[in-house]
């Protein structure tokens, strides 16, 4: 009755915890939308305010303006009669009155536009501690329910390996955080702007301001073009289609000239030997291993200059990825990679070890890196290694 029993616990914790995340999901989107309408508010706001501060200059003009006229009415009474000094005096007074008020109210706007600006901010990180639980939640749920045997039979075989199931989950997780991340802040910003601007529109389609709504139309099909180029990078980033179309090297020089354009770094590409299709899998596994190379001279290598080579051999593929940037002690690294503390590099080595494939670093302090990856063809490794693609894919 025990495993029955222990079961049930974890089926209850599951359900618990199931039942919990949609609610952080749910507080996560109601945040979410709060936020989206602060930030209409927030541009209505410094939209009036910048028409009031506008309105404030001109007010401080005239009242200077019927100051001086008042000065001179008041002067010369030969040639000003009373009538004349009494409607420069309303006059300047008016001026002043209207000032007042409009000093009030932009006072008012900008007090109201720095607590929307707070309010926001708030509400971002708001959203963003619930995205965070939400994430450790599903790390969490998806431990839970998987296959406690074959864990088991893991950790008999590979204790050294105890963790990485875990850190593959938490990748995963953090792949899927970026992806959602980079579509809330690129696209759902666009199309919430997008929303905003064709309101505008709208409203200047009533006041019959034709030049007005052509101009916001010429800037909302820009901004939907920019959204659009957005949504193409991060379809390239989960599978490049043209890895399907055009293969390996194609891809891989695109991606290295997008890098270049992206990051400011002078990046080259070489390819060694006739350029030939290979085993699918074994295409987006060096692909995968490429992305995740330049990934570390961004996050780590300061550099200025980085060289892809890829040579393609009749037996086996070898990538050479080089750069110009500060180094880092091999043995130590090669220490923390053991301990699992460098998952990069980690995730690297076993997918290269996946494919029976070597990876040697080789770098010094302030003399740059050199990663050499060397995988064979037609060992049947890369077909493992296209249908666990597949899998982390559909997960």
């Amino acid at each position: 009755m025990q495993p029955d029993a222990i079961d049930r616990v974890i089926k209850n914790a599951i359900n618990v915890m199931e039942s919990s995340k949609y609610q952080m999901f749910e507080i996560a989107e109601a945040s979410r939308f709060e936020k989206e309408s602060l930030i209409r508010e927030l541009e209505e706001i410094k939209y009036e305010t910048s028409v009031t501060i506008e309105l404030v200059d001109k007010l401080e003009k005239d009242y200077k303006r019927s100051r001086i006229r008042l000065t001179e009415v008041s002067r010369d009474f030969n040639k000003y009669r009373e009538e004349d000094i009494k409607i420069a005096y309303e006059a300047a007074i008016a001026f002043q009155l209207q000032l007042t008020i409009a000093r009030e109210k932009e006072n008012n706007l900008k007090t109201r536009r720095n607590d929307l600006q707070m309010r926001t901010k708030n509400v971002d990180k708001q959203v963003e501690r619930a995205e965070t639980i939400v994430s450790q939640m599903n790390v969490v749920l998806e431990y839970l329910s998987g296959d406690l045997n074959q864990v088991t039979r893991i950790l008999e075989s590979a204790k050294n390996r105890q963790l990485l199931g875990l850190k593959i989950i938490l990748a995963q997780e953090e792949e899927r955080k970026r992806i959602a991340r980079e579509i809330h802040d690129g696209m759902a910003q666009t199309l919430a702007n997008v929303v905003l601007r064709t309101e505008i529109a709208q409203r200047m389609l009533v006041k019959d301001d034709i030049p007005a709504v052509k101009e916001e139309l010429v800037d909302l099909k820009g901004q939907v073009r920019g959204g659009l180029e957005e949504v193409r990078k991060i379809i390239f980033n989960l599978r490049p289609m043209a890895l399907d179309d055009l293969g390996i090297v194609p891809t891989l020089r695109k991606y290295v000239q997008d890098f270049e354009e992206k990051y400011r770094i002078r990046t080259q590409f070489n390819l060694v030997g006739k350029q030939t299709r290979i085993p699918s899998g074994l295409e987006i596994a060096i692909f995968r291993l490429v992305q995740e190379a330049l990934s570390n001279v961004i996050k780590h290598a300061k550099a200025t200059f980085l060289s892809v080579e890829l040579t393609l051999e009749p037996d086996q593929v070898q990538i050479y990825v080089v750069d110009n940037g500060i180094g880092f002690d091999v043995p130590q690294t090669e220490q923390r990679i053991a301990k699992g503390n460098n998952f990069g590099l980690l995730g690297m080595r076993e997918r290269v070890e996946l494919l029976e494939g070597t990876m040697v670093l080789e770098s010094e302090k302030d003399s740059g890196t050199k990663i050499t990856m060397l995988i064979p063809i037609g060992s049947g490794a890369e077909n493992k290694e296209e249908n666990q693609n597949g899998q982390h894919g559909e997960s």
